[in-house]
């Protein structure tokens, strides 16, 4: 399943919040550095809060979000 913004694709730029899995768990943040993958098969490389880098595949607890320009 792709991971839109308002029927778009998700890409550079656009944040991730995930929201925590545990009772109390602070959502994490990010922000997309580069998209990878074919359509359907999106994952991302992204700059967490703490500014962190890694490569993310989102699952069904991701919200993306464009930032308002």
């Amino acid at each position: 399943m792709s991971k839109t913004v308002n029927g778009l694709p998700a890409e550079v730029g656009d944040l991730i919040e995930i929201t925590g899995h545990v009772v109390g768990d602070a959502p994490r943040n990010a922000e997309i550095l580069e998209v990878l993958g074919e359509a359907g098969h999106e994952h991302f490389r992204v700059r967490w809060e703490d500014d962190h880098e890694s490569i993310y595949f989102p699952a069904d607890d991701a919200v993306i979000t464009r930032p308002k320009k």
